[in-house]
């Protein structure tokens, strides 16, 4: 790595937030929020969109039988299997709650079953939990129904029952296959386990596989993360996540605690694991799409990109957008694009909502007109890589502020400024984060006291 990048590297190298949604949820002013508004901000973009885009679900399946110690989701860690039932039941009881508020039938256009673990439920479970769902909705034309699986517990019978109801994507967790690494993250997952279940998922007929994999975990160096790409590539899964492992342990407590901080590879060393993991996967054919994503070609991911259609919400990357994005499940968030709301995050408080036929909503954020431009302007940046302000709609008074901080990183190449516009350079894809801060009023009227967000590089 030369010893510019070195330097960006360091200069830029901050505390900052992912942007799966803006305001980001620290920055969410909960007192002008209730449950009687969101359902009416819900109802009025059901209303405006249902019909032209469909609507998405994400449904959060939290239970899992060992505890990861990369992730940053909320989970149950449990090998108690009883629990599926009840918590399918109280899934599809939300879901009821919400068609009461909607009144017309739903057209789902995107299922994405996150979790946890979403195949430690049975596949006959996920059947009950799927037919339940489509039972009070339409199901769009060109639809895309996904789930995340667990290459150690995914069996051939869950990908067949779920490609039985209309999916036809998956996303692997691979992360990384060195066993010393594995070890530390407690996730020990042999390569022969992933290229058993991208094979059966090819067989049954699939159309898009996904496998994440992390960079920046705990005793990993460029040599793992090399091997690792060169194993996926054998695979030549049809999308990649290829991501930054965020190292939050006073966020996420004693599971992020299983190895010293000095174990987690630092600036230098873990860009030079992102740079040279790209380069051999754009060898491969792969090509980058948004942030931290590769697609092939043949790809809906690499497809929506080339065409700009490309979007991002709390479940990531989608090929397609639909204004309304209903969250269902423990910590579940929604988006009706005026307005955020999340689902409360211990089961036992969740549970007790539903059996009060209430929508177990705990807190949420109401959009405001400053609100709705800089996130168009952070979704362009973050889907685009590039954003105007050209037209009225997207102008606000500060744009000149943001405008004179982005000079210096014109200078340093990582963007073009137009009279009314921004590109970011193939040079600047890897501090995009940095760049959408420029543009995070919230973030500079209050930086926050306490560190909130992992590094950006």
């Amino acid at each position: 790595m030369s010893q510019q990048a070195n330097s960006l590297i360091q200069k830029y190298n901050v505390p900052g937030p992912r942007y799966t949604s803006y305001p980001t949820v620290p920055y969410w002013e909960e007192q002008a929020f209730s449950l009687a508004l969101w359902k009416q901000g819900l109802k009025k973009s059901f209303d405006e969109s249902n019909q032209s885009e469909g609507i998405s679900l994400y449904i959060h399946l939290p239970f899992c039988e060992s505890l990861c110690t990369f992730c940053g989701c909320h989970k149950k860690v449990t090998k108690k299997h009883e629990m599926e039932q009840p918590y399918i039941q109280a899934v599809l009881k939300e879901w009821a709650l919400y068609c009461d508020v909607l009144v017309d039938k739903p057209n789902i256009k995107e299922i994405h079953l996150g979790g946890g673990t979403p195949t430690f439920f049975s596949p006959e479970h996920l059947t009950q939990l799927i037919q339940g769902i489509l039972s009070k909705a339409n199901v769009a034309e060109q639809h895309e129904f996904s789930f995340e699986g667990h290459p150690n517990n995914t069996t051939r019978e869950h990908l067949q029952a779920l490609y039985d109801l209309g999916f036809r994507r998956v996303s692997y967790g691979v992360q990384d296959y060195n066993e010393k690494v594995q070890k530390a993250i407690h996730r020990i997952q042999p390569f022969e386990h992933v290229e058993q279940v991208t094979q059966w998922a090819r067989e049954i007929g699939y159309t898009s596989i996904s496998h994440d994999l992390v960079f920046g975990l705990p005793f990993q160096d460029l040599m793992d993360v090399l091997h690792t790409i060169n194993q996926t590539n054998r695979l030549m899964p049809d999308r990649l996540a290829f991501y930054s492992y965020a190292h939050v342990p006073w966020i996420k407590g004693n599971g992020q605690r299983g190895f010293k901080d000095a174990d987690v590879p630092k600036d230098e060393l873990k860009r030079q694991c992102y740079e040279e993991g790209k380069k051999q996967l754009l060898a491969h054919g792969y090509h980058e799409i948004g942030m931290d994503h590769f697609a092939l070609e043949k790809d809906a991911m690499y497809k929506a990109f080339q065409q700009g259609s490309l979007h991002r919400n709390f479940m990531g990357y989608t090929a397609s957008k639909t204004q309304v994005m209903i969250g269902l499940g423990l910590s579940s968030i929604s988006d009706s694009w005026y307005s955020f709301a999340q689902n409360e995050k211990k089961i036992e408080d969740y549970y007790a909502r539903l059996e009060e036929n209430q929508i177990p909503v705990y807190r949420g954020h109401v959009l405001t007109e400053e609100d709705l431009i800089i996130r168009k302007h952070i979704l362009n940046l973050m889907c685009t890589f590039h954003t105007s302000w050209a037209n009225t709609d997207m102008q606000f008074p500060e744009i000149d502020e943001v405008v004179a901080q982005l000079t210096e990183m014109q200078a340093d190449e990582l963007l073009e400024l137009g009279d009314q516009s921004i590109q970011i350079t193939e040079k600047g894809k890897p501090f995009v984060r940095n760049i959408c801060m420029a543009f995070d009023l919230r973030l500079k009227r209050r930086v926050p006291e306490n560190r909130i967000f992992s590094m950006t590089i």
